[in-house]
């Protein structure tokens, strides 16, 4: 598996969509905000290094395409001059009937490419596995294919990857919020573990992430039934809608920390 360049980063940027930007883990700091997976890994890399400033931004916006995060991310990434970026994009892609995942890949590559030049080290992330999700496992083929040629990108150009396709305790129901798609806090808190764990940084205190969560009572088949009408009803029709029209749920925001800020030390 590639290993960063480095055990310690003094400036991080976030590339991507809600994943990144963060929903369904709100953020005690501020109402109406959500922290995600990325904010917690800034704050790892910032508690690792108490002896200098740690610098982050967070572009993501919920809703983005890749090649939307590729025509106004990347570039507002690069002239930043980050010394470390995640780039998670493409299951927005992937959800569309039709999506190619060979050139979501291609595309993919070539921000990389563009990254590591400058000196950046990349940290990626496969796909969830969605066996276990109605209606959206059907995309599991076109995810496998953009999984595979992911891994093969970080091999060609010494990228990081945070494996989600192979984290089994992401197949349990209560690390998803109920629209099936964002990690609840906790989800968010393990990815960011996990994230951290790949880029080799220590974290204190952060070694239960691959615990599974206790054995949940099971669920009885009228209301397994009830919540996946509700779910089509809340989330499912409402997506539908909003590709009908040409609508994102993105459109019209902006990202959250859209320049690198310093952290407070840990």
């Amino acid at each position: 598996m590639p290993v960063p360049s480095r055990t310690s980063w003094r400036r991080y940027v976030a590339l991507g969509d809600s994943f990144t930007e963060g929903l369904a883990d709100p953020d005690p700091e501020r109402p109406g905000g959500y922290r995600g997976w990325a904010d917690r890994l800034a704050g790892h890399l910032a508690a690792a290094r108490p002896d200098v400033d740690v610098e982050y931004a967070n572009l993501a916006i919920r809703g983005r395409l890749l090649p939307q995060v590729l025509a106004e991310q990347v570039p507002v990434a690069r002239a930043a001059r980050p010394e470390l970026v995640s780039l998670v994009a493409g299951g927005n892609d992937l959800l569309r009937p039709g999506a190619d995942p060979d050139r979501l890949a291609a595309a993919l590559e070539e921000a990389v490419a563009g990254f590591r030049a400058d000196g950046a080290d990349v940290l990626l992330a496969t796909g969830v596995d969605p066996r276990q999700t109605p209606v959206i496992r059907r995309t599991r083929g076109r995810v496998a294919v953009f999984n595979a040629s992911l891994w093969s990108v970080a091999a060609r150009h010494g990228a990081v990857v945070l494996d989600q396709w192979g984290a089994g305790w992401l197949q349990d129901w209560r690390m998803w919020d109920g629209d099936r798609i964002h990690l609840t806090a906790e989800g968010h808190r393990r990815t960011a573990l996990a994230a951290a764990e790949a880029l080799g940084v220590p974290v204190a205190d952060g070694g239960d992430w691959r615990t599974p969560l206790p054995p949940a009572p099971p669920r009885a088949l009228r209301a397994a039934l009830a919540e996946e009408a509700a779910w089509v009803r809340g989330f499912v029709a409402p997506w539908i809608a909003r590709r009908l029209r040409g609508r994102s749920s993105g459109d019209g925001r902006e990202p959250k920390r859209p320049v690198p800020l310093t952290l407070a030390r840990g």
